[in-house]
């Protein structure tokens, strides 16, 4: 039998869940490298997710802690379409995918991994990576470093359609 490794994982399934929400954002920006922000909006923001399905794996976040689409004001709701419709038109041009997947989990028995704050997931999609290795071997392969995926993307996010400049 072969061995197959995938130790980033580790820190996930087994590491110490954050006290705070991690998607409540502090107002400096001093931290948005380290937790992966690629843009800020008046209400949503750009995170790519530390423990990605796929490279270039985003989530639209609002800025504000709700749990649920019914909490969004008007204003919140259409900066989280023109969001995605951002991000979607960014991960086109960026990384070419032949697909993306946009979804909203609502709840834990949906299947949110943090319920309590709402954030779509947008993960690009290349035919053929659902490989043997995610089927059977409940492995996916990532081929590249999130860091690097950062420093790719983030050249794509000056103009956020509601990027704050402060």
């Amino acid at each position: 039998m072969e061995v197959l490794w995938a130790p980033w994982r580790m820190d996930y399934i087994l590491g110490p869940k954050p006290d705070a929400c991690v998607f409540c954002l502090p107002e400096n920006r001093d931290e948005d490298r380290d937790r992966l922000v690629l843009a800020r909006g008046c209400h949503t923001f750009v995170i790519m997710n530390k423990f990605p399905y796929n490279s270039g794996h985003l989530m639209v976040t609002p800025v504000r802690h709700v749990s649920c689409l019914t909490e969004l004001a008007a204003a919140e709701s259409g900066e989280l379409t023109a969001g995605l419709a951002y991000c979607t038109r960014v991960l086109k041009e960026a990384l070419r995918p032949q697909g993306i997947n946009i979804g909203l989990n609502l709840g834990e028995a949906a299947g949110a991994g943090i319920a309590a704050h709402l954030h779509f997931q947008i993960v690009p999609r290349w035919n053929g990576d659902s490989s043997f290795m995610a089927v059977f071997g409940e492995t996916r392969i990532v081929p590249q470093l999130l860091l690097s995926t950062y420093d790719r993307l983030l050249p794509f996010f000056t103009d956020y359609p509601a990027t704050v400049t402060s």
